[in-house]
């Protein structure tokens, strides 16, 4: 006869019987609510303290097919700062973004610019956001499409970039893959947005074009706030002045890199 463990709940008469594997079922499911709950106060308090300039993220919920996705969320970036956003592959990180953006509808959201609510993103150009697919359109050249995205504050600096120099003249179907991800992300770099939102920006580059866009990304946070996802955790650790891991459905901060060891992201640090 396996182990029993006997838990009077109602009263002393009344007993429920679970056996040892569903006691240990218990005792890890209130663990993770417990964490859960724990992550949702910090964000919560980061969320009181901090205040000002600044895009705040704050009680996103979203579900699908009755399966939530996102709960209970919270992040906020401020200009002058880029922001890493890891999560592994179909936590929801794109589908917040696009939230953040404007274009995918949550159960419930509340997100402020300077604490005035906003409900769409991409309105008042106050958000610009890199899809990880391919949004440019085919029949125009880059220099026109350079024409209508680009900050004339910020012209002359774009213009002097090679990858800008030796493209400039070609329609975006005549560019590589690396090419037009390059292209695509500097054009909303250098947009006047005040807010960016990366989804995957390295893809298609090379180590070296990697490296370049991560100067340029440093560069552009002078001015602007810069929230980032990649599935290369390394490069999100680089890059970033602060760091959310997106699990189980709510964010988390990291404030050390062990940190992702303890939430289950990363097995060790290599």
């Amino acid at each position: 006869m396996p182990l029993q463990f006997i838990f009077s709940i109602t009263s002393p008469t009344e007993k429920n019987i679970f056996t040892s594997t569903q006691a240990t079922r218990c005792t890890k499911c209130m663990a993770l609510f417990l964490q859960q709950i724990f992550a949702y106060i910090c964000c919560w308090l980061a969320a009181i303290l901090n205040s000002g300039e600044m895009l705040k993220v704050d009680s996103v919920e979203l579900n699908f097919n009755g399966r939530k996705i996102l709960q209970g969320i919270y992040l906020d970036c401020k200009e002058n700062e880029v922001v890493g956003l890891l999560g592994r592959n179909g936590c929801g990180k794109s589908s917040l973004l696009k939230i953040i953006f404007g274009t995918v509808n949550p159960t419930f959201k509340h997100i402020s610019v300077d604490d005035l609510v906003i409900d769409k993103g991409y309105q008042h150009n106050q958000i610009a956001y890199l899809p990880q697919h391919h949004f440019l359109p085919n029949h125009l050249s880059v220099s026109k499409l350079a024409a209508v995205m680009i900050d004339s504050d910020y012209w002359d600096e774009f213009t002097e970039l090679e990858i800008f120099q030796k493209n400039q003249h070609k329609k975006s179907a005549q560019l590589s893959g690396g090419e037009l991800r390059q292209i695509e992300t500097l054009l909303i770099l250098y947009s006047s947005a005040r807010y960016i939102l990366l989804d995957e920006p390295f893809i298609h580059l090379s180590p070296i074009q990697a490296a370049e866009f991560k100067k340029i990304i440093r560069l552009r946070a002078k001015t602007k706030g810069i929230i980032v996802t990649n599935h290369q955790y390394r490069s999100i650790l680089e890059i970033s002045d602060r760091i959310f891991l997106l699990n189980n459905g709510y964010t988390n901060i990291i404030r050390e890199t062990a940190d992702l060891i303890e939430h289950g992201y990363i097995n060790d640090l290599i």
